[in-house]
């Protein structure tokens, strides 16, 4: 009995030992995260602190396609993002593709973006391509890189990245929460006090 309590009572040491070494290793990043992410997360969720207003002075430019890049664009597979590719390569604009169209002898191409947005209208018939770049404010830009909403794929992987280590960060605070054996008790009181509260805010208050 006293040698299997014993290999048992080691490796419960060591787990409770990997857990503070991984859990001060993650804190680097994970705690940064964490505090980005609640601060944006009250932002977004109280929308009436801050005035949010579309940007005052877009930018409006007039580019005229050659007939060899018109032609080419309109031959493409999909003209509307081969317009646009076009068009980037001539201007900055803000925001990736989001949808396009052609109507009769007109492209229309909308862009959306966390920076800003941008809508191009092109006549397929002369080339000419009026092109309207808007940027977003700061609070908007917050927002949108929270939501990870028209962030592209690097962004949406580092929202990923960090909602795995802030989730591991507090499963391995669990770990070493219950480690103390001396408030094992208060900890287990504590976890179903705060579940009963969260379940009983959603299904009293949460229509």
């Amino acid at each position: 009995m006293k040698a299997d309590a014993k290999p048992r009572a080691n490796l419960k040491i060591e787990i409770y030992r990997q857990s503070r070494l991984w859990h001060g290793y993650l804190s680097a990043f994970a705690f940064l995260a964490l505090i980005f992410f609640a601060g944006t997360g009250l932002i977004l969720n109280h929308p009436e602190w801050f005035s949010i207003r579309p940007d005052p002075h877009p930018v409006e430019r007039t580019v005229t396609l050659t007939p060899a890049e018109l032609a080419a664009a309109k031959s493409a597979p999909d003209p509307s993002r081969a317009l646009t590719k076009v068009l980037a390569a001539k201007l900055k604009l803000r925001g990736a593709y989001q949808s396009g169209e052609i109507l009769d002898d007109e492209a229309q191409v909308r862009l959306e973006g966390v920076t800003g947005s941008s809508d191009i209208l092109v006549d397929l018939r002369t080339g000419t391509a009026e092109v309207t770049v808007a940027r977003t404010d700061l609070v908007t830009t917050l927002n949108e890189l929270h939501r990870g909403k028209n962030a592209g794929a690097v962004w949406k992987a580092v929202i990923d990245v960090s909602a795995g280590l802030v989730l591991a960060l507090s499963l391995i605070g669990y770990v070493l929460f219950f480690s103390l054996r001396f408030r094992l008790r208060t900890s287990l009181i504590l976890t179903a006090a705060s579940l009963a509260v969260l379940f009983g805010v959603f299904w009293l208050f949460v229509p």
